[in-house]
């Protein structure tokens, strides 16, 4: 296929990053196309470990990478990701999209003040400035990267005077020297990256137009989604397939097929409904094992069951056909296993996510149960991965089956760890004959 979309099904922190990497051997191209900095995707090369908040994963490759439009940009996150990987002897092939909205120290302000406000019923933002950035794109007062590139600031001036204006008004501060000195070095950041800057949505359109092959790359997850995910407790963004064209000003239909990024199990960081939560010591246990704490805010997650009725409604709403199913040796040695088969409420099955939040909070999860699976003895996970499908427990592959038959996909992919060879592809053409 000459275009993939990478894109995580739950609530975040599936191992995009890793696939990613993974599969962006075989692109020309990697574009990030929402979010900001709140996203984190960790990839792990050797005894290496890097963790991209802005930056697509494919830059460890030497790919061309692309930050689009749809992305909110914080140029003092990005310019330490450059610097890092060019520590590291990576070289940088980047294009920044020049209508990407820059996230400034006022918004990070904003973020952080709004949080306190709410008191207990705070959302749990990364209090990043993502929230207010987006908010002020869709006011219309936000900066672009273009603002800060030409020879007059004259928008950004403005732009600073109705900022300034309004945290006094909501918040009561006086004195904000030190926020407007953090700005003042935003604007030179910015300007640093001009080197990087062009109109992407053009870039993109004649690449495609050449049959380059690109992947694009999603942050967080469907279920975090601003009109599709858990609302309110979601992110500022379209992390479903929508956010694709509009984040790149590439046409729907040349976008390309959709690879769903799945946990063999489920997580959820900040507050928000969470139906198979596990509420005993098996979630401690997962915890550990998956390592299970923020990339950005370094919070614990919380960690529950597989939740099949969540995995479809996202399946069908991105037109999924692949999965790539992430982090199974986590689930190794625990037993019998629990999948969300069906939400009840009040007596009354439920068989799809209820928009409500209060009532989504609600339902009560109906699971089934299958057996678990122990590594055959004296064995690794690196020994099974090299000897292909058959060699794998049978009692995990009868949990693929059971994903699959569910939500009408096929795996294609499955990661039992965060290195590239701790990973098997389970039909080595499906990339090519897609």
């Amino acid at each position: 296929m000459s275009s993939l979309v990478v894109l995580g099904l739950q609530w975040g922190d599936e191992g995009k990053g890793k696939v990613v990497d993974y599969l962006s051997k075989d692109f020309d191209i990697v574009v990030r196309f929402q979010g900001g900095n709140n996203a984190g995707h960790t990839v792990k090369i050797g005894d290496d470990t890097h963790k991209f908040r802005l930056l697509p994963s494919g830059a460890i490759r030497g790919k061309r990478v692309v930050i689009g439009n749809g992305v909110v940009l914080d140029p003092q996150t990005l310019t330490d990701e450059i610097v890092e990987l060019r520590k590291a002897d990576i070289k940088i092939d980047l294009l920044i999209s020049n209508r990407a909205h820059v996230i400034t120290p006022y918004h990070i302000k904003i973020d952080e003040l709004q949080e306190l406000e709410k008191g207990d019923t705070k959302i749990g933002t990364t209090r990043r400035g993502i929230g207010p950035t987006y908010s002020n794109k869709i006011d219309r007062i936000g900066l672009r990267v273009a603002d800060f590139l030409g020879d007059s600031l004259e928008t950004v001036d403005q732009f600073q005077e109705i900022i300034l204006a309004k945290i006094q008004r909501l918040f009561e501060i006086g004195n904000m020297d030190a926020i407007n000195d953090d700005f003042e070095r935003y604007i030179s950041l910015v300007r640093s990256l001009k080197p990087f800057v062009g109109d992407t949505g053009e870039y993109l359109r004649d690449s495609v137009q050449r049959g380059d092959r690109i992947l694009y790359e999603g942050a967080q997850g469907t279920l975090l989604d601003i009109d599709h995910g858990s609302y309110p407790f979601v992110t500022s963004s379209n992390c479903s397939i929508g956010g694709v064209s509009t984040g790149t000003g590439v046409p729907p239909s040349q976008i390309g097929e959709v690879l769903g990024v799945v946990k063999a199990y489920t997580t959820r960081v900040g507050a928000g409904p969470f139906p198979t939560e596990i509420e005993d010591s098996i979630e401690s246990t997962i915890r550990t094992r998956g390592k299970e704490f923020g990339t950005v805010t370094g919070r614990p997650r919380r960690c529950g069951w597989l939740d099949l009725v969540a995995l479809r409604y996202a399946v069908v709403l991105n037109d999924a056909k692949f999965l790539a199913l992430t982090k199974l040796d986590v689930l190794s040695g625990i037993g019998p296993l629990k999948v969300c088969t069906r939400y009840e409420s009040d007596g009354i099955e439920i068989s799809s996510i209820p928009a409500n939040a209060i009532e989504y909070d609600r339902v009560h999860p109906v699971y089934e149960e299958l057996d678990g699976w122990d590594l055959p003895k004296g064995d690794s996970w690196n020994g099974i991965l090299k000897t292909g499908l058959e060699s794998l427990p049978e009692n995990l592959i009868e949990y693929l089956r059971k994903i699959e038959s569910f939500t009408r996909t096929e795996v294609k992919l499955i990661s039992v760890g965060p290195r590239r060879e701790e990973t098997m592809v389970l039909d080595e053409k499906w990339l090519d004959s897609s």
